[in-house]
């Protein structure tokens, strides 16, 4: 491969990346995700517009972007969080959208729409939590109870679609590929216990001493713990991703047990991320669109975007009616509505076996970047609409503190 072209194709992404912000803050009105500009931007640049850069010459550096962006998700999620009530409604929530998503595309394959059932019917189930957490983070949407009931929501909607990957849509026998999944879940369990079995003060002493220096101690291992799980789960024929989100929950064992300071090192995963890898995945995956093929379907974009609230989003409205406001429950059906990374793979491996139309694998990747482009503005603007109205209302003379 042309070093001078992946150079260039480099240079583009990174180009994209840096203009990104500038826009962002110049725009009036409500911030744009940057996401949004990543991806048009990648739409831009890649083969099907300008054609400034390729796809395969950045795919490593956008494979890294992925693994860092569900690293990330994984460290903000607390395991303890699914033993709890956020996460036994996360999981019935998924449930019912299961029992909808099989509903639906039965009833799509019944009038010829779908050939390929599993997989739509696992997109229409996800929920892209990597993506989603630079917005809500950006908008102070992961606070309080409100927020723990978000990460638990998201967190079900990223694994058990991969799980339900791994079960029926590898290669292999279902019981292998259960296998797979316990192996992989032991090791990282085993991981979570390193810092036990390493208990000499004087070793700790230079991992704490060595964060803040040249040496980057933590971040350094926390990269090697990361690309440990990516390589374990691609050996175990699984999903990249569930490596990634697990080496995230396992690093945030390693900070607590270690007295390890955590603000520290998210920032220094947001500088790393966000500055670099995590741009040039969304980036990336602008470029890969089939733009011929989802102009060629716009009525099946539609489609299946609709299709992802409806399945995946509106259960919210029910699932959460005792423990969150009307307001709330409505923010939180457009985030879980919100996919895309898991839509990408699912069409990739529709394609691979040969039953999915192409039509359908383009309108389901066009539906999960309308998705992130349209759900998660809609939640913001509803979220900050929520928390003026609050104001206000503690802000009338002769209300009680």
């Amino acid at each position: 491969m042309n070093t001078t072209q992946q150079l260039q194709s480099l240079l583009a992404v990174c180009l994209v990346a840096a203009v990104t912000p500038l826009i962002v803050g110049a725009l009036p009105g409500p911030r744009i995700p940057q996401v949004v500009f990543f991806i048009f931007g990648g739409i831009l640049i890649g083969p099907h517009v300008l054609g400034f850069a390729s796809t395969a010459d950045v795919q490593l550096v956008a494979n890294i972007g992925l693994g860092f962006l569900f690293l990330m998700a994984g460290y903000e999620l607390d395991p303890q969080l699914l033993a709890e009530r956020p996460g036994w409604l996360a999981m019935a929530g998924w449930g019912v959208t299961v029992a909808l998503s099989v509903g639906v595309v039965a009833g799509l394959a019944a009038v010829g729409l779908v050939r390929d059932y599993i997989p739509i019917a696992i997109a229409l189930t996800t929920t892209a939590l990597g993506t989603l957490l630079p917005i809500l983070r950006d908008n102070d949407m992961l606070a309080g109870n409100f927020g723990r009931y978000v990460l638990a929501a998201g967190a079900v909607g990223e694994l058990f679609p991969i799980v339900a990957i791994a079960l029926f849509l590898t290669r292999r026998g279902e019981f292998t590929a259960v296998l797979s999944i316990v192996a992989v879940g032991l090791l990282a369990v085993a991981l979570s216990a390193v810092p036990q079995i390493a208990r000499h003060e004087g070793l700790r002493k230079i991992i704490r001493e060595g964060q803040s220096t040249t040496g980057q101690t933590v971040l350094r291992w926390s990269i090697v713990l990361l690309f440990l799980l990516l390589v374990i789960a691609s050996r175990f024929g699984l999903d990249a991703v569930l490596g990634a989100v697990l080496a995230g929950i396992v690093l945030r064992g390693w900070t607590r047990r270690m007295g390890i300071d955590s603000q520290v090192l998210e920032s220094k995963f947001d500088a790393i991320g966000y500055g670099f890898f995590i741009p040039v995945f969304f980036i990336s995956a602008g470029m890969t669109l089939d733009i011929a093929g989802i102009i060629g379907n716009p009525l099946r974009v539609i489609l299946f975007f609709l299709l992802l609230l409806f399945s995946r989003g509106l259960p919210c409205l029910v699932i959460y009616r005792k423990v969150l406001q009307v307001r709330e429950r409505v923010e939180m059906t457009f985030i879980t509505a919100t996919a895309m990374p898991l839509l990408i793979a699912l069409a990739q491996i529709g394609l691979q076996d040969g039953r999915m139309l192409p039509s359908n694998a383009a309108a389901l990747v066009g539906a999960g970047v309308l998705s992130v482009l349209v759900y998660p503005g809609i939640a913001v603007g509803l979220s900050r609409q929520r928390r003026a109205q609050s104001a206000e209302l503690e802000a009338q003379p002769g209300r009680l503190p």
